[in-house]
């Protein structure tokens, strides 16, 4: 996969019938909000925090995005997504003089820092054509003058009607755009033998501007042009989101909150949530939850906020980038069946809690579904109480452990991914048969490493026939049926597979199967 993905149509591979269920799959994160500069609604996969500098611009006074990717490569994290949103950014914009008007070239990437220029040459075209042109587009660095992406245009036009119209060219750039219509003649040479005047590399005439402060529904987007949260759709994967607070005295609103849990049910991810600003007490958070009617399983937050030893004027800030990072270093070392509460999975020491928390203070918090920040004797504030916001969620209680909710989400998500491929084969029985094998053989592995707190494990699979006759698809049905390690009840999940998709349900009781190990 690609560092940018297409923003056309997304081509996912389906894993092969024996290509075994991946145990060791390495735990990605996605994060939304505000940059310097970048690439609009596109995720980009970064993996360190000089990654994110080059290709977003690094931290920003007006954005809380690169203090929460610092956090999250700083506690561990290794694999995150990046998606830029924006309010009302515009790019910056060149001006290139022709015969009969103006070239207008617009900087694709919006923002004040995002410098560009561009020359025409006639290189290689006839002395009497008079009609096509060459373009070259350069991404600079605003300070140096460094080049850091070129492209080149041969033989463009402006005439609407032929094939290399420059408007119809620059569709595929990721530099610029042409700004309809195009003037009627081709712009002036601005170098070579035709140029009139050694002007070179044309700089852009207007600098692009940063745009507004970030609302919810900058962030939340919209499903028919995939933007915000439904940038995401082109990743295949991941499993963490979280969106930093749109402002720097603005907290995430309930109309981002709720879009992105419903998103994250859909994905198979957990979504971080900050405690708001306001909560200054444990009594205001104990209100404040309850309020909100969070009851999501899929949902994880913390209490209190965190203060930076480094900053004496910094006001408490939500650390969800150091979560996030966290919990992928928990993925990778030991799997996200254990408990974030122990040696080697603490914060920075730069970070101290805002609020100092008693006992009882800390249990009543964590029955509301909060997790507890609270320091040690070296200084450092660990995550306790490993539960999720689904303590009041009336489908399966049981989620309200975060370690068994994301165990079994990276396990329905493994399977479902790993058998694609029996949606499309023919014959039931045998697909079945295959099926059975496939997922029993994942689930084993998982039991070696300690996901599971018995060894006995039931694995049930059904594939039902298509009938092109009704309009019908086939639907795979895979029962599985597991007891996650520090979880005293046996957990009973069903998988249906189809065409569209995979949805996973809880069930009732477990199959009862001879393939049991």
């Amino acid at each position: 996969m690609s560092d940018a993905l297409d923003r056309g149509i997304t081509v996912t591979e389906i894993a092969p019938m024996d290509h075994p269920v991946d145990a060791a799959s390495c735990t990605a994160a996605a994060f939304i909000g505000r940059a310097l500069r970048g690439p609009l609604n596109t995720p980009v996969l970064v993996e360190s925090f000089a990654g994110f500098r080059r290709r977003f611009g690094g931290t920003w006074h007006r954005s809380s995005l690169g203090p929460a990717v610092r956090q999250f490569f700083e506690h561990g994290g290794k694999r995150l997504y990046i998606v830029r949103v924006a309010n009302n950014a515009r790019g910056a914009m060149i001006c290139l003089p022709a015969e009969h008007g103006m070239l207008v070239l617009r900087a694709l990437e919006p923002g004040s820092t995002e410098h560009i220029r561009a020359a025409v040459d006639y290189d290689g075209i006839e002395a009497s054509d008079t009609v096509h042109f060459n373009l070259t587009l350069q991404r600079i660095t605003p300070d140096t003058g460094l080049v850091l992406d070129q492209e080149i245009y041969r033989r463009l036009s402006c005439d609407a009607d032929d094939r290399r119209n420059v408007v119809e060219a620059l569709l595929d750039s990721a530099i610029a755009r042409a700004q309809a219509p195009a003037p009627q003649g081709r712009p002036a040479a601005t170098i070579g033998p035709d140029a009139e005047s050694a002007s070179g590399y044309v700089s852009q005439a207007q600098r692009g501007n940063d745009g507004d402060e970030l609302c919810d529904y900058d962030l939340v987007g919209s499903a028919e042009r995939s933007t915000g949260i439904f940038a995401l759709e082109g990743v295949e994967q991941f499993d963490l989101l979280y969106m930093p607070p749109p402002g720097k005295e603005v907290d995430l609103g309930p109309t981002a909150i709720l879009a992105a849990e419903l998103y994250c049910r859909r994905r198979g991810a957990m979504l971080i949530v900050d405690p708001p600003s306001a909560w200054t007490s444990v009594d205001e958070a104990v209100s404040g939850i309850r309020r909100s009617g969070f009851a999501s399983s899929n949902m994880v937050s913390y209490y209190p906020r965190m203060i930076d030893r480094e900053d004496p004027h910094a006001q408490p800030r939500g650390i969800g980038g150091a979560l996030a990072g966290l919990l992928c270093k928990l993925d990778e070392q030991l799997g996200p069946w254990q408990d974030l509460d122990q040696p080697g999975y603490r914060l920075s020491r730069r970070f101290r809690p805002a609020l100092v928390l008693e006992p009882d203070e800390a249990i009543q918090l964590v029955r509301e579904g909060l997790n507890v920040l609270a320091g040690d004797e070296a200084g450092k504030a660990a995550f306790c109480g490993s539960v999720t916001l689904g303590r009041g969620s009336p489908i399966d209680r049981r989620f309200a452990s975060l370690p068994v909710r994301r165990s079994c989400l990276q396990l329905t998500n493994a399977i479902a991914r790993a058998t694609r491929w029996a949606v499309f084969e023919a014959g039931g029985p045998v697909v079945a048969k295959h099926l059975r094998g496939q997922v029993h053989a994942y689930l084993a592995a998982l039991a070696e490493q300690g996901a599971f707190a018995s060894e006995r494990f039931t694995v049930d699979c059904e594939a039902s026939v298509p009938d092109p006759s009704i309009g019908r698809d086939r639907v795979v049905t895979i029962l599985l049926s597991f007891q996650p390690v520090d979880c005293e009840e046996v957990i009973s999940l069903t998988l249906h597979l189809s065409a569209a998709g995979c949805r996973v349900s809880s069930t009732a009781f477990a199959p009862v199967n001879a393939e049991c190990a």
